[in-house]
């Protein structure tokens, strides 16, 4: 770049010396954030919002500082409290434009490096930025231009627009201006963040917007199916599958809303939802598909699934949440993903985590939520205590936003809005249609329920597994996962016993699985002990199945396990056990005991009954407070920062993701990182060389140097400690210098 040119006011600056003009980032910002936010009618408050967000960067005491310490993190503001603070001059720009969009774009432009924050505390920033800093007038007086300055701010977007009356409609009003918020802020976030990397990274603006359409991915989906039909053996379950994909595309053609797609286990419902989202998104202009799984570990299924009928030139995106940034660093926020595929498999975490986020790594995704169908896989393991402000959430982009949903699975919560479930879908359409009689047809396992409350050690299981030559046994914890699997091992010392458990990364579960199929087709025995990460969406089959005794939908899906082909001559068995241990602290324990409640009152319950699953999740939302954090008030009071800390789904509250050394692969992608720095392609591959651990042990093991951080932004397991994960069980935390919590 010529001399001259890097004398004129800069956004970014190598340690090259190649500089960014800080007017052409803003421009650019403003026309992709006004791309981003077109489909809700927001495209010139995007606009707007981008031509102001860094025009604080035009200080002289900015523009002095980015070329003393010039390179990638110069303009990284961190907490805005420092001298790198170049967001306040634009938030106050529009706090001081004043009305509603005024308000909301002061909040976005303050929060596209620290996050969207708190009224009261943006507020109280704004003054300080105000009368300490005049922020705004060195912004002026470094020549910011005019007709950026006095650009006017373009009206509310009609959808925010109706008439309020009661309390309720100013409420629900308030929460739908919140999210409209969300999703603005996210259009920024998103082209900021696109723009920076094109300016460091030419390349990737060339592969941006390339893959392929939703036309084209129907076209092989169908032709996938057909596929899969014509060779399939002509079986109940076979045509109760051309029933359901039948069902599928008529229901596609109804207008954008809440659908229910109620398929028993094993009844395909993993490519006909898929098949119900493409036509749907076809018929009415929608933009993507996205698939919220309820377990990390069952997302590389689901998407290896969706490769095989789509492709593998960039239709299906597979994005769990365990490497996404959480820290502010000069590299990851833009290697956080955006979600730029027509099919994204994720997390319900990652999903629903992400509609309540307010950092901009973590929100930048969410406009890719306008006009799209969501499908809720295995909807029934939507946390209770989140319930409402979730429903909410997802209700707003139904009904404001153009979107979707599908809730899918085969025992319905039934999330409608009811007398027991106030805050309820207003309405949801159920994809098949009751004559199918689905649960009827598709009846594969008998139940046989534990008698009294006695519980056999895993020794007596192990003994009483070792006898099947089929079998799969469910846990309620990892724990117990190694012992019953030590146990068969003794009792039967050859290779017929299998284990698998979140502690081993995806890519190990998928060989354990792939090897399981093998021995299978070969008629070899296979045994198979796995925590309940097996339950949804993995797609095994056994003639007998022992499930600990949990939840009535975790039994459910145990039992979907089982004769899941319908190729035997009976009917399959499910054997339900009680445990010697007690399920994970939470929901699961709130489960148990109300099946066992409805046990007493019938001992022969029956798990194909629709009204079994409608009284067990009444009792079971009853039974907890669905707004438990007070979230709504949070939302209602614009606390996005108090927000974002509360709506942490249980689940994962204790856990931190931490990178093992399975395969070489992984050490490569590692220097990779070390010497150029985190990418969304190389946090993508490392997705699947990850597990949970607990938070205070991984904390431990990096003080201690048995793991440590890699570009700020993953934590790797160090070389020293290779031996603690191993072939058979994955990572084993007492081998990493002792552990405190393994679930």
């Amino acid at each position: 770049m010529e001399p001259s040119v890097l004398k004129e006011p800069l956004a970014h600056l190598t340690a090259e010396g190649k500089g960014h003009l800080l007017i052409d980032h803003l421009k650019d910002v403003a026309q992709l954030a006004r791309e981003f936010a077109a489909p809700f009618d927001s495209g010139e408050v995007g606009y707007v919002a981008g031509l102001w967000h860094d025009i604080g960067k035009y200080a002289a005491n900015f523009q002095k500082m980015i070329r003393e310490k010039n390179g990638f993190e110069a303009h990284i503001e961190g907490d805005a409290s420092g001298p790198r603070d170049h967001s306040s001059a634009g938030a106050i720009l529009a706090d001081d434009k004043g009305g509603a969009v005024g308000k909301a774009v002061s909040f976005l432009i303050a929060g596209h490096h620290a996050g969207l924050a708190n009224r009261a505390q943006l507020r109280e920033r704004l003054s300080r930025k105000r009368d300490e800093a005049r922020c705004l007038e060195r912004a002026v007086e470094g020549g910011a231009p005019t007709s950026i300055l006095e650009m006017g701010l373009p009206t509310l977007p009609s959808r925010l627009e109706w008439k309020t009356s009661s309390k309720a409609d100013v409420d629900a009003r308030t929460r739908v201006f919140e999210m409209w918020m969300r999703l603005v802020f996210s259009a920024l976030c998103d082209a900021d963040f696109l723009d920076t990397e094109r300016f460091y990274d030419e390349a990737k603006a060339e592969r941006r917007g390339q893959g392929p359409q939703i036309g084209d991915l129907l076209v092989r989906l169908k032709s996938h199916l057909d596929a899969l039909e014509k060779g399939a053996r002509d079986t109940e379950v076979n045509r109760a599958r051309a029933d359901v994909r039948k069902a599928c595309k008529e229901a596609a053609h109804l207008n954008p809303g809440v659908f229910s797609l109620t398929v028993p286990t094993g009844g395909g419902k993993t490519l006909a939802s898929l098949a119900f989202a493409l036509e749907h998104a076809q018929t009415h202009g929608l933009r993507r598909v996205v698939v919220g799984i309820p377990f990390t570990s069952i997302i590389e299924q689901t998407a290896d699934v969706y490769r095989k009928a789509l492709g593998s030139d960039g239709a299906v995106l597979e994005h769990h949440s365990a490497l996404d940034p959480r820290s502010e660093t000069p590299y990851n926020r833009i290697a956080s993903d955006n979600w730029d595929a027509p099919v994204i498999v994720t997390t319900t975490v990652q999903l629903l985590e992400s509609l309540f986020a307010n950092r901009p790594g973590r929100c930048r995704k969410l406009h890719r939520l306008v006009k799209s169908v969501i499908v809720l896989d295995e909807a029934q393991t939507l946390p209770p205590g989140l319930l409402e402000p979730a429903i909410d959430g997802l209700h707003t982009l139904v009904k404001h936003f153009g979107a979707s949903i599908v809730i899918c699975t085969a025992t319905q919560p039934a999330l409608n809005k009811s007398t027991w479930l106030t805050s309820g879908f207003e309405k949801v359409h159920e994809i098949i249609p009751e004559s199918y009689n689905l649960f009827s047809r598709l009846k594969r396992v008998e139940t046989r329920w534990p008698l009294g409350d006695s519980a056999p050690s895993y020794a007596e299981l192990a003994r009483e597994i070792a006898g099947e030559r089929d079998v799969l046994a469910i846990v309620h914890k990892r724990d117990d996962a190694r012992v019953l699997t030590k146990h068969l091992d003794e009792l039967l010392q050859d290779e017929s016993t299998f284990h698998l458990s979140a502690l081993m990364c995806a890519e190990h579960r998928s060989k354990v699985l792939a090897t399981i199929k093998e021995k299978k087709l070969r008629g070899e025995p296979v045994r198979l002990v796995s925590t309940q990460l097996v339950e949804a969406g993995v797609d095994v089959d056994f003639a007998v199945v022992y499930r600990a005794l949990g939840g009535l939908d975790s039994l459910a899906q145990a039992a979907g396990r089982c004769n899941r082909e319908g190729l035997l001559d009976g009917l399959g068995q499910l054997r339900v056990y009680q445990a010697p241990t007690q399920p994970p602290r939470g929901v699961p324990v709130a489960a148990l005991g109300i099946t066992k409640g409805m046990l007493r009152t019938d001992p022969h319950l029956d798990l194909n009954a629709k009204d079994s699953f409608r009284r067990y999740f009444q009792q079971l939302y009853a039974s907890r407070n669905l707004d438990e954090k007070q979230i709504q008030l949070a939302r209602r009071e614009y606390r996005f920062k108090d927000v974002a800390e509360l709506f942490t789904l249980i689940e994962d509250e204790w856990s931190e993701p931490i990178v093992v050394p399975f395969g070489d692969a992984a050490w490569n992608v590692i220097g990779e990182i070390e010497k150029w720095g985190p990418s969304r392609e190389r946090l993508r591959f490392l997705q699947r060389l990850t597990v949970n651990v607990a938070r205070r042990d991984r904390d431990t093991w990096v003080e201690k140097g048995y793991a440590r951080w890699v570009g700020e932004t993953v934590v790797v397991l160090d070389e020293s400690f290779s031996g603690a994960y191993t072939n058979r069980f994955g990572l084993v935390p007492t081998m990493v210098g002792g552990a405190s919590y393994v679930v």
